[in-house]
């Protein structure tokens, strides 16, 4: 067959050229809504390829996107484009009569029905269309692959929920609607349900979060549409819990299996060896994404060994049960939300959801322990990605936990483990809920709560919250000390150390930091954390006007992040070296580590770190000669700082470098255009601020020359003594 050389003709335009060729394709009842894209790619894959399997989860639209391709391609097969729908057909021996009858063949002989097929269609050019052979997908594949050998103008667009495997099939998989089709689709249908109803304000939040909710699946989505004759949006987003009773009602005229949500996936259900709806059911203990190995560990038991699980998960790909994404973490899968609950209906149903939980809760806190430990090494970056990966697993095993009053300690372990993901990680928030929230529950003071506290501590010094952190810390300290706790007692004073920094006390920080490194060196603690206590008190010196001691800490600092892969903490003490070069006249310097700052917190989406950059990264661009530039990585650094807490913890020490570069740009640009490159830099979020900045480090700023030389005079005159 010739390749096509024109696009589709839209069915739905009037004004379109239109001839009556053969077939029996139906016409749509309804708009066909979005799939731009997926009908292109579609189109292009039948212009090179004879057989094209739609595949995909139930109700992702399999059926209308290829009958939709079908009406679209009509004009391109002389012998016409014939749709045979097989879910119907539940013998495999009467499939091909099937066949037979959707072509309109009429043969009185006793001929094979193979036969009749064959003989009719070797000298054509036409398209068969072949909807919902899942459970005929042998017999289908048999015949398929006979039809295509013996009829060369003949090509086949199947659309099932799993592929043929015939030989020169390609497969497309159908993925759910995107955002944008998914809120127009429900809008069109809301309408024909309801055509006297105006969308208000907070509809359309509301039906964003309904789209989420229902993973963008079209069925889903219409039969919610159907819904708003007695209910409103958000009356329907309440009622999704029970999703299955909810989502029923579709039109008559549709088949049984798209007439309720439980029934398309239950089509599914019903395809599935005991083996794989095992694996189903099970799978549903995961929240969002999981990766082989947790799945062979917490699944592999009774009616289905471990090394079992690859092979059964492999048939729910096929199947379309389980979705496959590649990322950061490598390979890893996933069950849509409602694909997810109907497995999570029969694990209740088998009495076994209970231990399910737990090994799944087993299994990530094993992680989590893990990670930890890793996170001083160099796959720092690597146990980031993993954690955020796994973040919604990670938040349904504390959960769990959190269940039974025997097993909150688990929860303490759990949350305080991940203190390097909240504290390093841009999680300040989250992890300040998890903290609290493990610690709602009475409990004795074990290792685990004692580490929740000085974790807890952290954070909030970290936000800017004195209060909140001297109470948490205080109690850990008392608590450790009354159970001979050495190394809570180590990490208390520590993180007591830390917020004497940013309340402005750096003789009181420099003493608690150095007695926190004595007790690290008596106990043999070596982490971040240890790293980063070398890190406070070289800004505990610098800020009572030492910065060569300053400098000196953070060169070996620099010296053992090296030796052991640690990046996190370096971005620190960079922070540190670059105000000390600034103020020692080196601002290309100070702009190339501020450079190498910026980028670690991105790979960490450290926010701290990249807020802090950004605002020392100001003062530098100033004083280089880019009062302009300046403002605007002010603004940049402004539209951070309330997602990490107080800017700039309400320090003096740690605010003069803004207000230093304030001083200096309102005074070369004046207030108007000041305040316009603060607006400016508000606009900009933060991948576009880092970037913005990145682009700039190795760049010649304006007026270089006489800005080294204010800062050369600045050195001279001492006030590097004076001023951090």
């Amino acid at each position: 067959m010739r390749r096509l050389q024109h696009p589709f003709t839209d069915p739905d335009d009037p004004d379109s050229p239109r001839s009556a060729p053969a077939g029996n394709v139906p016409a749509e009842l309804n708009r066909f809504v979005g799939r731009g894209y997926e009908l292109a790619a579609l189109g292009g894959l039948l212009e090179e390829s004879r057989l094209v399997t739609v595949v995909g989860v139930a109700g992702v639209g399999k059926t209308r996107c290829a009958g939709r391709v079908a009406a679209l391609a009509e004009k391109w097969y002389c012998d016409g484009v014939w749709l045979a729908e097989l879910s119907p057909v539940r013998e495999p021996g009467l499939l091909e009569h099937a066949v037979v009858e959707a072509l309109g063949l009429t043969d009185h002989t006793g001929r094979p029905p193979r036969t009749v097929l064959v003989e009719h269609l070797r000298e054509r050019r036409a398209l068969l269309v072949l909807d919902g052979f899942e459970h005929l997908v042998d017999a289908c594949a048999d015949l398929v692959r006979e039809l295509l050998r013996r009829a060369p103008g003949l090509r086949v667009l199947a659309a099932g929920r799993r592929p043929l495997l015939v030989d020169g099939e390609v497969t497309f998989t159908l993925a759910p609607m995107c955002d944008e089709d998914a809120l127009e689709l429900f809008s069109e249908r809301a309408r024909s349900v309801r055509p006297d109803r105006e969308p208000t304000a907070g509809d359309r939040a509301a039906t964003l979060e309904l789209c989420h909710r229902l993973d963008g699946i079209p069925l889903a989505l219409e039969l919610a549409a159907g819904r708003l004759r007695a209910l409103s949006v958000d009356q329907v987003l309440l009622r999704l819990d029970d999703r299955f009773r909810l989502l029923t009602g579709g039109s008559r005229g549709a088949p049984p299996r798209h007439r309720a949500l439980r029934t398309a996936i239950g089509w599914s259900h019903e395809l599935c060896t005991p083996e794989q709806r095992l694996l189903w059911a099970r799978l549903s203990v995961f929240a969002g994404q999981f990766d082989l190995e947790a799945a062979e560990y917490i699944c592999g038991g009774a009616g289905l060994p471990a090394h079992a699980v690859l092979d059964v998960l492999e048939e729910l790909l096929a199947q379309s049960v389980v979705e496959r994404e590649d990322g950061a973490t490598g390979t890893r899968y996933r069950l849509l939300e409602s694909v997810r609950e109907y497995g999570a209906e029969w694990l209740a149903a088998a009495g076994d959801t209970r231990r399910m939980r737990r090994r799944h809760r087993d299994w990530f806190l094993g992680l989590a322990t893990w990670c930890e430990l890793d996170w001083f090494s160099p796959r720092q970056a690597e146990v980031a990605a993993r954690i955020d990966a796994e973040l919604p697993n990670l938040r349904r095993a504390m959960e769990c936990s959190m269940e039974s009053p025997d097993e909150v300690h688990l929860a303490h372990h759990l949350a305080g483990s991940l203190w390097f993901y909240w504290a390093g990680c841009g999680r300040l928030s989250e992890g300040r809920y998890w903290l609290e929230h493990v610690l709602e529950e009475p409990t004795p003071y074990d290792a685990s709560r004692l580490k929740v506290l000085w974790v807890l501590g952290y954070v909030a010094v970290l936000q800017g919250d004195a209060v909140g952190a001297i109470s948490a810390l205080q109690e850990c300290r008392e608590e450790a000390q009354r159970s001979g706790d050495a190394t809570a007692t180590a990490y208390a004073v520590h993180r007591t150390g830390c917020l004497a920094i940013v309340t402005d006390d750096p003789a009181r920080a420099e003493e608690l930091l150095r007695e926190a490194l004595g007790r690290y060196r008596e106990i043999g603690e070596l982490n971040s954390n240890v790293v980063m206590a070398q890190v406070e008190l070289a800004m505990a010196v610098a800020f009572q006007g030492d910065l060569d001691a300053a400098a000196d800490i953070c060169e070996e600092v620099r010296e053992l992040c090296e030796d052991h892969g640690e990046r996190w903490a370096l971005a620190y003490a960079l922070y540190v070296l670059a105000y000390a070069a600034l103020r020692r006249g080196l601002p290309e310097r100070a702009r190339r580590m501020l450079g190498e700052c910026l980028s670690i917190g991105r790979t960490f989406d450290d926010l701290l770190a990249t807020a802090l950059s950004l605002e020392l990264l100001a003062l530098v661009t100033a004083v280089e000669g880019d009062a302009g530039e300046a403002a605007v990585l002010q603004g940049a650094a402004e539209r951070i700082w309330p997602s990490v807490g107080l800017p700039l913890f309400g320090s003096v020490y740690f605010g003069r470098p803004r207000v230093e570069c304030e001083e200096q740009v309102r005074r070369e640009l004046g207030d108007a255009a000041y305040e316009a490159g603060l607006r400016d830099g508000r606009r900009l979020d933060r991948a576009a601020a880092v970037e913005r900045a990145l682009g700039g480090v190795l760049s010649i700023r304006p007026g270089q020359g006489a800005g080294l030389g204010a800062v050369h005079r600045k050195a001279e005159e001492g006030v590097n003594a004076e001023r951090w």
